[in-house]
């Protein structure tokens, strides 16, 4: 089969943006994002550092574009989840599945960007994030306690990743998903109180 060049150049295009946004992820949870370049990015991408304009448009754009990812990457792991699933796919997710096992995604979630648009844009997510949980609870509008208690399962997921990202904490650090599973079972358990599965 013959590949045309239109073809090819979206291919390119499209892992050229996801190298972008791999090297983004990391150097925005590791370094934060006033200590991150576009030339670090870019360099770490291995591309020119005018592809970043093209593609986020700006440093903020791309921050923008990994918060989104890192939010995605949450709902994709509770969206359809029910309750009794969620302490499961938090382990999941707070083990990590870089290949380093830092949990960089949700790292993301607690660096501040410097920039007030792109902050608003972090705590909006992460405050859906978090009604989806108490949702899972029963969580209606003006149930201020319910979502409190989403917040703070929320808080206890990232303050695991935070852990695990910037100490050698054990057996914390090193913990695998089926480690964290119980602690995790239990603590949410806690938190949000268990009804029937709809």
């Amino acid at each position: 089969m013959i590949t045309s060049p239109a073809t090819a150049k979206r291919r390119d295009a499209a892992r050229t943006r996801q190298a972008l946004l791999e090297a983004a992820r990391v150097r925005f949870a590791s370094d934060g994002y006033a200590a991150t370049t576009v030339r670090d990015i870019a360099d770490d991408a291995g591309v020119n550092v005018a592809l970043i304009s093209r593609y986020f448009s700006s440093k903020e754009g791309l921050f923008e574009a990994c918060l989104a990812g890192a939010v995605e990457d949450m709902r994709r792991s509770t969206g359809s989840a029910r309750l009794s699933e969620v302490p499961e796919r938090i382990a999941e997710q707070a083990a990590g599945l870089d290949s380093d096992g830092v949990p960089r995604h949700l790292v993301l979630l607690l660096r501040s960007s410097g920039d007030a648009r792109a902050d608003e844009i972090r705590v909006g997510m992460l405050r859906t994030f978090a009604e989806r949980l108490a949702a899972l609870a029963g969580w209606t509008e003006g149930d201020d306690e319910l979502l409190l208690r989403g917040q703070v399962t929320i808080a206890a997921a990232l303050g695991i990743a935070l852990l695990r990202s910037t100490t050698k904490l054990e057996p914390l650090a090193s913990a695998t998903k089926e480690d964290l599973l119980g602690p995790v079972t239990d603590l949410i358990g806690a938190l949000l109180p268990h009804r029937e599965d709809s």
